[in-house]
């Protein structure tokens, strides 16, 4: 059974059904778009706020995640387990969306494909022609099974003359108690430091793609909709690039609450959240994560 982290450590069950948005102009927000771990998860942990937050916003938001080793409906049943009803139709994923782009643009390419089973199973049902050998292009997303002869194969196919498309560049995500969880960027620090090759494409956050197809998925438009993540380097960053407003949340800088519970309080209470003092008192032009 899953537990919900509350910012301080604490762990208790949901909250009451009386709170409203700390800020009336998220509460006036037409839709989200919001990053997934670190945000509402943390690997088995469900992140205090996500289901008022999911909820608040029923039909208006979507996930838009760097996350590379799950499908859509294999997360829609994760996130199920945890308590967030969320449908597959409303989950992005970075390792989905490489997937479908290069099977779309290339439908002939060979494959070097160095991903989960989910995944490569995925690829497959999209009649991707995976390949040890003699590939077009390597699509490296995150392989929990990654060892030193998988990187020999994947350097040698590069320096043959392949293609590097990248689901996605982060290093680390958050993970519960404090740790962090090795990603696709840690394996592809590795690739490019043995080849010398960069890649030809990322997918995956701060690139518009990801963001594009989460609006495309809920029918918004960027001018309408809020990013909310833990994320500067991602999630904002990428919001910035398609003028989209961001708020982020977590212990980085910029931050405004120390998780997406504090994006709510009582109806008693009347107070806005208080801004760090780099961003100030009006959330008009700090949203837009300039």
């Amino acid at each position: 059974m899953s537990k919900i982290i509350h910012p301080h450590g604490a762990t208790t069950g949901h909250y009451g059904p009386s709170r409203v948005l700390a800020d009336a102009r998220l509460a006036r927000t037409r839709h989200l778009l919001v990053d997934l771990d670190g945000t509402l998860v943390r690997q088995q942990d469900l992140i205090a706020g996500a289901v008022e937050l999911l909820t608040h916003f029923e039909g208006r938001y979507a996930i838009v995640s760097n996350n590379s080793t799950h499908t859509a409906p294999g997360l829609a049943q994760r996130l199920h387990r945890l308590g967030l009803r969320v449908a597959p139709g409303r989950i992005v994923l970075a390792g989905e969306l490489a997937v479908r782009q290069l099977v779309r643009e290339h439908p002939d390419a060979r494959v070097l494909l160095v991903a989960s089973p989910a995944l490569q199973r995925y690829a497959r049902s999209l009649g991707c022609r995976q390949v040890q050998a003699g590939a077009d292009f390597v699509l490296l997303a995150l392989d929990m099974h990654f060892s030193y002869a998988r990187l020999a194969v994947v350097v040698n196919e590069l320096l043959r003359g392949a293609r590097l498309v990248v689901s996605n560049v982060d290093a680390i995500h958050p993970g519960p108690e404090g740790r962090v969880v090795p990603e696709t960027g840690a394996l592809l620090a590795a690739v490019v430091e043995a080849s010398g090759v960069k890649p030809w494409r990322v997918v995956g956050k701060p690139e518009p793609l990801l963001f594009e197809e989460g609006l495309r998925c809920i029918g918004a438009r960027a001018e309408d909709t809020v990013v909310i993540g833990d994320n500067p380097l991602t999630d904002a960053a990428g919001a910035a690039r398609l003028g989209m407003a961001c708020m982020l949340v977590g212990q980085a800088n910029g931050a405004i609450a120390p998780s997406v519970a504090g994006l709510f309080v009582g109806p008693a209470q009347t107070q806005q959240l208080h801004l760090p003092p780099a961003i100030g008192g009006d959330l008009v032009e700090p949203l837009r994560c300039r």
